[in-house]
């Protein structure tokens, strides 16, 4: 996935600084399109720093527990085949 130019903090701040101005006036001062910042809305409108910086941590930790979960049923299943070829 391609990275960004902002980070999700400066993103939150981006989006509450629409609340106090016009969408066209931030737009322009931070040099992206009125619809990134529509979109931003949509997808950070309720959060604000603290809590989008919580996501990304618990977004990190499932992403390693399903990695352990896919480690773990492989295991799972090497021991079956090998089962099987004792019987």
């Amino acid at each position: 996935m391609r990275k960004g130019r902002f980070t999700e903090e400066q993103i939150v701040a981006i989006v509450r600084e629409v609340d106090r101005d016009q969408v066209s006036a931030v737009a322009k001062r931070h040099g992206i399109g009125e619809q990134t910042i529509y979109t931003w809305r949509k997808r950070f409108g309720g959060l604000q720093a603290s809590d989008v910086r919580h996501l990304r941590q618990l977004e990190a930790e499932n992403a390693r527990l399903k990695k352990l979960v896919a480690e773990r049923d492989l295991e799972i299943e090497v021991m079956k085949e090998d089962a099987a070829k004792n019987w």
